[in-house]
């Protein structure tokens, strides 16, 4: 005796065999790569200039513990288990956010222009298609009729 897979299964494998489910697939992936990237863009680059530009602020360390103790670090108050409000952390996905979109918005500025390109391929003169529209209308329609002249009136 057979088994037979229930229906859903042959959709679901036609589903995930689409090209755009691969390509979403892809881009996720390379998504989160590039999120690893930004992270650390943001963290080891970003973050020491601004802190240097800021006085020595290292905005992963700017936070409130709300229990009303002062902890050296954001480390030490989680450590020592105190609710905190994480401004400095929230500081950094801003700057990884505003990097994203602006990497976003040039790189499908970029395809965009790319593809208007492509799109935008001269094609044939207006008069060479007229010229072989005639030439198609010629071979194709029967010799014309020529008018038969008319008989000289009778008197």
């Amino acid at each position: 005796m057979e088994l037979k897979a229930p229906g859903w299964v042959s959709e679901f494998r036609s589903f995930i065999m689409r090209g755009n489910v691969v390509d979403l697939a892809v881009g996720i992936i390379i998504g989160a790569a590039f999120t690893g990237v930004v992270s650390s863009l943001v963290k080891d680059v970003f973050n020491p200039l601004l802190g240097r530009l800021t006085g020595g602020v290292d905005f992963s360390n700017v936070f409130w513990a709300l229990n009303g103790q002062y902890y050296d670090s954001l480390a030490d108050a989680q450590h020592a288990g105190a609710p905190t409000l994480n401004f400095g952390l929230f500081i950094n996905a801003i700057i990884q956010f505003v990097i994203v979109a602006f990497t976003v918005f040039w790189v499908v500025k970029a395809l965009t222009r790319l593809r208007v390109r492509e799109d935008a391929k001269p094609g044939p003169k207006p008069e060479q298609l007229l010229a072989e529209i005639r030439d198609i209308l010629k071979e194709k329609l029967p010799e014309p009729i020529k008018p038969v002249p008319d008989p000289a009136p009778q008197a």
